[in-house]
């Protein structure tokens, strides 16, 4: 009787000791499946805060801690200011395309809010041409006269010239980036400047904003945060006091020109 007994217990301890390792198995196999989940799981980027003074162009760079003038010859000429880190970043990259025989100056940097004011005004009163025409008699309707100048400049509030973080390179005239010259320069740019953290802001192919700019190249490490901060700050009232702002909201130009169409490099978090 008692081995009979034996006989029966024997597979049901087994089938326990086998159930009981599946089951330790599978919580070790749940416990790496969880630990893996959880390493994957994306991190919250976290963007700096940034004043709408500084969002819009409103302050000083001579006067502004986060800034400092561009030495001659890094620029073409003095009296342009810069983000300190941008411009370390500048010089970096300026270096290193030196050693290729390339050779990188900086022709516009930030713009102050009246800056850009000037030149959008004196491009809707014809007094400065505006893609070599003059505006004014070619654009006697002042809203198709603004669609026009949006064609190569930013409305006063929105240029990303007003951050700091943004410069063009060397010339703003297409030609001489379809030159022998200014295509060396832009071929080394587009295969270097974002090993360096800068982008070419606007690009060939998009639907809607500004044309190709060869020339103009974004500090992604500042710049992304001040894209974040201006379209969740920046509304219509805002981008005022210029001769055509009132087409401002009608032309949808904080979407067009400043939040969308933008090259998708310069908006990745790096």
């Amino acid at each position: 009787m008692r081995y009979f007994l034996f006989i029966l217990i024997l597979p049901l301890l087994s089938y326990c000791n086998t159930s009981d390792t599946n089951r330790s198995s599978t919580d070790k196999i749940a416990a790496k499946t969880k630990k893996k989940t959880v390493e994957k799981a994306p991190q919250k980027i976290e963007y700096k805060d940034i004043d709408k003074a500084h969002l819009l162009g409103h302050i000083k760079a001579s006067e502004d801690t986060l800034f400092m003038e561009i030495p001659v010859p890094v620029a073409n000429r003095e009296g342009l200011y810069i983000q300190k880190e941008v411009l370390k970043a500048f010089r970096k990259m300026r270096n290193a395309a030196k050693k290729d025989g390339i050779h990188l100056k900086i022709i516009s940097a930030y713009r102050s809010f009246n800056y850009q004011k000037w030149i959008w005004d004196s491009k809707f009163d014809g007094r400065k041409n505006s893609g070599n025409r003059n505006m004014r008699n070619s654009y006697p309707d002042p809203r198709k006269r603004v669609e026009a100048i949006l064609n190569y400049s930013a409305m006063p509030g929105t240029s990303r010239h007003h951050w700091g973080t943004d410069i063009d390179i060397n010339s703003v005239s297409t030609a001489y980036f379809e030159s022998p010259q200014g295509n060396k320069v832009y071929e080394w740019l587009t295969k270097n400047a974002q090993k360096h953290e800068f982008c070419q802001t606007y690009t060939a192919g998009r639907e809607d904003g500004y044309n190709e700019e060869h020339w103009h190249w974004s500090y992604i490490p500042l710049a992304k945060h001040y894209y974040y901060n201006f379209g969740k700050k920046i509304s219509y009232e805002d981008i005022s006091g210029f001769k055509g702002s009132k087409f401002a909201k009608e032309l949808n130009v904080i979407q067009r020109f400043v939040i969308n169409n933008i090259n998708t490099e310069c908006i990745k978090s790096h």
